[in-house]
């Protein structure tokens, strides 16, 4: 056995065999962002043989200071490709496999089919939700976490043996109710701590060491150092994915912005019809929008003093995200079809358009 392991292989409880196990073993990391770059380097460290990184997103200036897998000479590639050469170059004797996707309904099967846990460091509801809903149908273990400021959650949920996300949050969360990081700050420190007991629960899955956190959710604040250990237990009268089709219900349309530059292409050339509409500020739109999009500040969306036809197919955006989903909620009731074009304009200048001023 290679000396690399050494010092964990002398634990008792682990040893030979137990390394022998984390090698088999095929874990998917969702995000190499706050949460996911912490765990995902531990457990590369730790000799699991095939580690899997999904992020469809780019390294910017932004995420340095918690996104630890990443450099300053990463800014502008992509999260998934600066992660596997950290991972590897950490540890050449495992597996790294990248997939440069996000995960949607249609999607999340597919990649997930490969592997035997799930760590979920996602920063959205969507795929949170999406990420409980296959791993109910497919069996498999989810390890999950959520930041904010200086605090954050940590639990296992396996629908085998326990509870599933949607018994600890049955309900989505109403759009723009919960601040995202980008909206209400994170101190770096704080996935730090959270990715890493992260990858210590998936090590005890794998070793079938210690007591994993099933049916127990861990609460952690930074400012009095505290852990707050709190119960769940499977609801009968929650929601339970039945098949394929039912993966991600109650949850709003989404879209990339390069779903939306191949659904502008469509519209440019008459194949189809929708409105863009931009749901910020008049001042915001001054100095930056995405081309062919019609203002509409949420407040006139909001009170019905904007005009949006019943029947309509509808895209929104805002900022980052938070206005554009509370809009696409809004328009939703009234019966119209809409798109929440995810990250909005921030996500469309990181991507499409580099040289659009940021705000």
């Amino acid at each position: 056995m290679s000396d690399r392991y050494v010092r964990q292989t002398s634990v008792p409880g682990v040893g030979a065999e137990g390394q022998e196990r984390l090698a088999a073993a095929r874990v998917l990391c969702i995000g190499a962002g706050g949460l996911g770059a912490p765990a995902a380097l531990y457990l590369a460290g730790a000799g699991i043989g095939t580690l899997g990184i999904v992020d469809d997103d780019t390294v910017e200036l932004s995420n340095l200071h918690r996104q630890v897998i990443h450099r300053t000479a990463d800014i502008g590639t992509a999260k998934v490709d600066s992660a596997q050469r950290a991972l590897t170059a950490l540890n050449p004797e495992i597996t790294v496999r990248t997939h440069r996707t996000r995960l949607t309904r249609d999607t999340v099967l597919e990649v997930f089919r490969d592997y035997d846990i799930i760590v979920d460091g996602s920063d959205n509801f969507d795929t949170r939700y999406i990420t409980s809903d296959a791993c109910t149908l497919l069996g498999i273990p989810h390890v999950w976490a959520s930041v904010l400021g200086s605090g954050g959650q940590l639990s296992v949920f396996d629908s085998t043996r326990g509870p599933v996300y949607r018994d600890l949050y049955p309900d989505v969360p109403a759009p723009g109710s919960v601040p995202s990081c980008a909206e209400g700050g994170v101190l770096g420190v704080v996935p730090g701590i959270l990715g890493v007991a992260m990858a210590a629960e998936v090590l005890k899955l794998v070793l079938g060491y210690g007591t994993p956190l099933i049916g127990t959710v861990l609460i952690y604040d930074m400012t009095t150092a505290a852990w707050e250990q709190v119960p769940v237990a499977p609801n009968p009268d929650v929601y339970r994915p039945q098949s394929e089709s039912d993966i991600g219900a109650g949850l709003r349309s989404t879209v990339t912005v390069r779903e939306l530059t191949e659904a502008l292409a469509d519209r440019a050339r008459g194949a189809r019809e929708f409105q863009l509409i931009d749901v910020r500020e008049p001042w915001e739109a001054e100095v930056a929008a995405i081309p062919g999009s019609r203002l509409v500040p949420l407040g006139q969306l909001l009170d019905g003093s904007a005009e949006v036809p019943a029947g309509a197919d509808v895209y929104v955006y805002c900022k980052a995200g938070g206005r554009s989903a509370r809009a696409a909620a809004a328009l939703s009731r009234r019966g119209i079809t809409v798109h929440d074009v995810v990250g909005g304009i921030d996500a469309w200048a990181r991507q499409i358009e580099p040289d659009m001023p940021r705000y």
